[in-house]
């Protein structure tokens, strides 16, 4: 009987209210819903991932529970302090942007935790203007990857075309067979149609692809 009272006790908790948790819960899930799409929109990558797009989302609710734990009973925090103090994440994030992500999602459960809400909603509208106006700006120039297959040696003459054209180059690798030679190379230029023009001239070069690219993501 004790043990049901204690838990019967727990809900007359008089520092946190139901109608605190429901305020809290509600614009955690406001605000996890909004990154939610902000991720899934603005993220540019070719593999939408998302099972990491919906753990973003959930995180917030129990960072922000725990928040407001800590802030009813000091036993609690210092026995939240110890647990969180010995867990140890071994996944390891590929991408920064997705540290990002992570931790927006930390900010909005302790930011609601906290009953901050107008910090909470005012920085995730900035965060996300500052987002979409950073993946547009164009410096004029796009890397690409440009792979040539010909039937004789061309490295001269891609290498004299791109000092003509100025376009800043490096050969990742060279490959030579029986039936020809195979060239990948990753180069930096702003017009992409004018490299395709001269490099159609070359009568030696049997084919070649030229693949657009953003940091580690082929696009």
């Amino acid at each position: 009987m004790e043990i049901f009272e204690n838990i019967i006790n727990s809900y007359a908790n008089e520092s946190i209210t139901t109608s605190t948790i429901l305020s809290v819960l509600l614009m955690v899930a406001i605000l996890a819903i909004y990154e939610f799409f902000v991720y899934r929109l603005v993220s540019h990558r070719s593999f939408y991932n998302k099972s990491f797009n919906i753990t973003t989302a959930i995180l917030p609710f129990f960072i922000a529970t725990i928040i407001l734990c800590l802030q009813s009973n000091l036993v609690i925090t210092l026995g939240t302090i110890g647990a969180l103090a010995i867990i140890r994440f071994r996944t390891s994030v590929k991408d920064p942007v997705d540290m990002l992500y992570l931790l927006w999602s930390v900010f909005i459960g302790i930011i609601c935790g906290c009953q901050l809400f107008e910090v909470g909603v005012l920085t995730s509208v900035v965060v996300t203007l500052v987002l979409i106006a950073l993946e547009h700006i164009n410096f004029g120039r796009k890397s690409f990857v440009l792979i040539v297959r010909s039937t004789e040696d061309v490295e001269a003459d891609l290498t004299k075309l791109f000092k003509d054209k100025k376009i800043s180059h490096k050969f990742k690798s060279r490959n030579y067979t029986s039936k020809g030679f195979d060239y990948a190379i990753e180069l930096t230029y702003k017009n992409i149609q004018e490299l395709n023009s001269e490099l159609s001239k070359n009568e030696r070069i049997s084919k070649y692809s030229i693949i657009e690219y953003d940091a580690d993501d082929i696009v």
